[in-house]
């Protein structure tokens, strides 16, 4: 019996410390950011479906916004199409946006949705299309100040979160392909391809302005690296806290592939979400180690008027 209790007890106390966060976040919207090694791993498949479970079982509101570069990538090259990316942004045609709807609508939010719904009748997939939750204009690539058009790339210009919050209310957990549909009536109007009227979109940035919309908690944006590095490649030391305006000081200097996910970090703690978080999703459970414990991982960004509450 003394060695039954002795082997229970560090289990109590890790259920003991989530205790806290429980409290804090229970009833709170979490939107999480799906992509990178997280995306194409079969364990960490397996072990996201099981944290975006644990969350909605615990009393959070979940909502996952996904992209799908790898599989899009695969995809193109099966059919002959070429892959080419201008100022870190994928160029795309109207064939390749045939291709980036298959992929992320009929293909990866597909599985997600099967690996949520192995634990219960939770997940419902949609894209921004659907119940106009995403309108989005042409963007441009911006290379060395000359602006370079890329083809069905959008930059989204409304979010309408009633369907979300909707599924929300009856405990679904939605998740969502970064697709737009185009808020220009002309193109949306035109039949002249499968393509016209939708915009790829960039899955930080639908996930940022999502989180906003729907007035979430938190942002998760699940990366392949630990979090913001203090001073890259020179050290490894990972900035656990920062504020939005220390964030926009060091956005100048970071690496291409982090900047759409720390300018949507920017641009959520500056619209109402209360925090913005970069974590590791290479990490086994790492959505859990973030939320429910007190050391948590990765980095997370806060709103200037935060910090100052903070330290009053």
């Amino acid at each position: 019996m003394s060695t039954r209790k002795h082997t229970a007890l560090p289990k109590a106390r890790t259920l003991i410390e989530a205790l806290p966060w429980l409290t804090r976040h229970h009833g709170k919207t979490v939107v999480i950011k799906f992509g990178g090694n997280a995306m194409i791993d079969e364990e960490l498949k397996r072990a996201f479906a099981q944290d975006v479970v644990f969350l909605r079982h615990a009393g959070l509101r979940p909502v996952v916004v996904h992209g799908g570069g790898p599989q899009i990538s695969a995809q193109l090259d099966l059919l002959g199409l070429e892959s080419e990316f201008k100022g870190g942004l994928r160029v795309t045609t109207p064939e390749a946006m045939n291709v980036v709807r298959m992929v992320l609508a009929g293909q990866v939010q597909r599985e997600l949705v099967g690996l949520l719904n192995e634990h219960g009748p939770l997940a419902v997939g949609m894209t921004g299309e659907d119940a106009h939750l995403m309108a989005a204009t042409k963007h441009y690539a911006d290379i060395d100040g000359e602006r370079v058009d890329i083809g069905r790339v959008g930059e989204i210009t409304a979010i309408d979160p009633g369907a979300v919050h909707a599924l929300l209310d009856d405990g679904r957990i939605p998740v969502i392909s970064s697709i737009a549909r185009s808020s220009d009536e002309e193109d949306a109007a035109s039949t002249s391809s499968g393509a016209s009227g939708v915009f790829n979109v960039n899955a930080d940035t639908a996930a940022a302005a999502l989180a906003a919309a729907l007035g979430a908690e938190t942002l998760m944006v699940l990366t392949d690296v630990e979090g913001l590095y203090e001073d890259w490649p020179n050290s490894d030391e990972v900035i656990s806290r920062l504020t939005a305006t220390e964030l926009e000081k060091l956005l100048p200097d970071l690496a291409s592939g982090m900047v759409p996910k720390m300018r949507g970090c920017l641009h959520a703690v500056r619209n109402g979400v209360h925090t913005a978080r970069v974590i590791d999703g290479r990490v086994q459970h790492s959505i859990l180690l973030e939320i429910f414990t007190d050391e948590g991982i990765g980095t997370m960004v806060v709103p200037d008027a935060n910090t100052i509450e903070g330290t009053a």
